[in-house]
């Protein structure tokens, strides 16, 4: 279970795909002008409102049109159409989700905890820059598909305010002495030939074992949606209830005995790096998915660290490949002379700042092998000095170019690593024992049937 040194990973929408527009089918809307029995008109032609009051926590009440922005956010974020069947099995688990940030909000809120709208502005502008907007644009992206920004806010608000709820639970526990770090590595040098793997999850609770139907019915919707084709880091941050939603479900590298033993019968199985996803596993507490990223033995994981420079151009107006613009047609005329000339990385870093430096000249060290596999594409065979080909998008130019490249055993983790590997496993602890207490002490009264809550 992992959360970086209690760096926010704001993955909620670092990926979003281009706006989903709801269509409703001919079938449909026949049914929909079709006259109804007698009896069942009033049923059809009234919808519930949108401030029909859903639950009531701690005297605070959570809405429908909550949970429909949220089901809403989470179509945007994943590129999928959100239909009234998916949103019917979604609503049950977002309205769970959605307590427990009620739940939260509420203890940020008792704590004095402030979180400073220049910290939600720099994750909203953080969304933009992954995604390739021109800055300001996530608002107009959202409202398109009929979701508020403060739904995102709301989202983001509690992210953040929930790390500083933790920073002081832990207290003088936040500290990793020198000899935690000497006692890991001890260890670690002991497991030298054994396997672990780099897992993601999505924990799905589950408050009564005996009645777990809804939460199982949930948990095979979401693999369903992960086997369409939705981002596994953006479902986990979506409705993933473990700490590690936070860093998009990932665990980082795990050994055998540090997870579930139903869970390792089924990691050993799995393929690694191709995005399977595997069917619901009952652990204690809930429902488990999980995807298996890559596998290695303790000891040995040969790799490449590159540095490279990379030079943006940007567009004034989004590029309309129908209708390029003269500026856009002379930022390609540019990149092009810039891919024969430039030999140098000094010479990369000088052209991206008279460019305006919209993007970071130097990224810093990178893992080769563990880039997305279109980077790995330009970069494996690129020689060092040599700028690679112009790469457009809709807001620019890129040009990269290698500057170093290194062997190098991954499998020895530096002391700051095993810092952060010791840091999160106290996090994930601190989080599920102060999320139980406040749902002990909670007032949650359900205007729905809602099994297990």
């Amino acid at each position: 279970m992992r959360l970086r040194s209690f760096t926010l990973a704001c993955c909620t929408l670092t990926a979003l795909a281009v706006p989903v527009t709801l269509n409703t089918s001919r079938a449909a809307l026949a049914r929909a002008s079709t006259p109804a029995p007698h009896g069942q008109a009033n049923a059809q032609t009234q919808p519930e409102p949108d401030d029909m009051i859903l639950a009531v926590v701690n005297s605070i009440p959570l809405t429908k049109r909550d949970v429909d922005n949220r089901g809403r956010l989470f179509a945007l974020s994943t590129g999928l159409p959100l239909t009234p069947d998916l949103m019917a099995r979604l609503r049950p688990q977002i309205i769970r989700q959605m307590i427990d940030e009620r739940l939260r909000t509420q203890e940020i809120l008792s704590r004095h905890i402030n979180v400073p709208p220049d910290q939600i502005a720099e994750a909203i502008a953080n969304i933009e820059r992954r995604n390739g907007m021109p800055e300001g644009t996530l608002r107009t992206h959202l409202a398109q598909d009929g979701v508020s920004l403060t739904t995102l806010i709301d989202q983001l608000r509690v992210q953040i305010g929930w790390i500083q709820v933790l920073r002081q639970e832990l207290g003088a526990r936040s500290r990793i002495s020198p000899q935690d770090i000497a006692q890991r590595q001890a260890a670690l040098k002991r497991e030298a030939g054994r396997t672990e793997y780099e897992i993601s999850e999505i924990f799905v609770k589950v408050d009564d074992p005996r009645h777990a139907e809804e939460e199982l019915a949930f948990t095979n919707t979401i693999i369903q949606e992960l086997r369409k084709g939705a981002p596994f880091a953006i479902v986990a941050a979506q409705f993933s209830q473990s700490q590690t939603a936070l860093d998009g479900g990932s665990m980082g590298w795990v050994q055998e005995d540090e997870l579930d033993p139903s869970v390792v019968s089924i990691v050993r199985q799995m393929p690694t790096g191709v995005g399977a996803v595997s069917n619901p596993i009952t652990v204690p507490g809930g429902f488990l998915i999980v995807t298996s990223n890559a596998k290695r033995v303790i000891g040995t994981e040969m790799g490449h660290v590159i540095t490279i420079r990379q030079l943006f151009l940007p567009f004034d107006t989004l590029l309309d490949p129908e209708h390029v613009t003269p500026q856009q047609q002379a930022a390609l005329n540019r990149a092009v002379h810039i891919e024969q000339t430039a030999h140098s990385c000094d010479e990369m870093e000088a052209l991206n700042k008279e460019a305006g430096e919209k993007r970071p000249s130097d990224p810093g060290e990178l893992a080769l092998e563990r880039l997305n596999a279109q980077m790995q594409s330009v970069l494996t065979n690129l020689p060092i000095g040599k700028a690679s080909r112009p790469m457009i998008s809709r807001d620019g130019i890129v040009l990269l170019m290698v500057c170093t490249k290194k062997e190098k055993n991954f499998a020895n983790r530096s002391p700051s690593e095993i810092a952060d590997q010791l840091m999160n496993e106290r996090v994930e602890q601190t989080a599920r024992q102060l999320d139980s207490d406040l749902h002990r002490r909670a007032m949650i009264d359900l205007r729905i049937k809602l099994k297990g809550v």
